[in-house]
């Protein structure tokens, strides 16, 4: 940390000197301006605020779904649940940007991106924490992150581990899908890439749930022996992990 020493400026004009009043204010300006400037290197940079949600929603929320979905809190690596961009410099150095920032945790950005695409995908309503009518089919989805990484000029690695359960049938699916991301250069171009992983990741989580949502109803008092196959793994981008 530097700090920085504020200016002294002596002002001892000749006694009587008829031009007193003018040079004390040229020097009162000229302090006022060395002030000013020293406290302009002390100011930091903005912060910028990233969001893996975007802006706008393309398609109306659903009135009356056949199915809903419980997108439940997202667990990822305490080491990048954090505001600040965490960045790789190496397989074991990283960055924590302090101007590069999460509007939220990364794992709050991830859930709602997660609810957002998949209610679009699946023509639903994300009912977590709310209450829902009886009688329509309801699919909880956890997903817990293992690797969560951004390589600059390179790629956006997501690791993820998840399941959907059926409440009703309490038939499950657990898989894992990971996906590697290129990205260009800059902060905004490392996000656009999580951006998309998380995208792919939606769009494996979908056909799990409309897998699950084919299977006949089980009898009452069953045990929910059904096996359902994780979908095709999501062909990653470029880059290495």
């Amino acid at each position: 940390m530097r700090f920085f020493r504020q200016p002294e400026c002596v002002c001892k004009p000749r006694r009587g000197d008829a031009r007193v009043g003018g040079a004390l204010r040229v020097a009162a300006s000229a302090c006022v301006l060395a002030a000013a400037a020293a406290l302009a290197g002390c100011a930091s940079a903005p912060s910028r605020f990233y969001t893996l949600s975007p802006g706008d929603a393309s398609a109306p929320a659903a009135a009356n779904p056949s199915l809903l979905i419980e997108v439940a809190p997202v667990d990822v690596p305490s080491q990048v649940a954090k505001n600040q961009l965490v960045v790789q410099r190496s397989a074991t150095e990283v960055d924590v940007l302090e101007q590069e920032r999460w509007a939220s945790l990364p794992g709050d950005e991830i859930r709602r991106a997660l609810s957002g695409d998949l209610t679009e995908r699946l023509g639903t309503i994300d009912v977590y924490g709310s209450p829902h009518p009886d009688g329509v089919p309801v699919y909880r989805i956890s997903v817990n992150v293992q690797r969560f990484e951004s390589w600059p000029g390179s790629h956006a690695l997501l690791d993820a581990v998840w399941s959907v359960r059926s409440l009703a049938t309490q038939n499950v699916m657990t898989c894992r899908t990971t996906l590697s991301e290129p990205v260009g250069g800059g902060y905004a171009s490392l996000v656009e890439g999580h951006r998309r992983a998380v995208a792919a990741l939606s769009a494996s989580i979908a056909t799990g749930v409309r897998a699950l949502a084919q299977l006949p109803p089980r009898a009452a008092g069953a045990r929910a022996t059904a096996t359902v196959p994780c979908p095709a793994p999501t062909v990653a981008g470029a880059g290495g992990s």
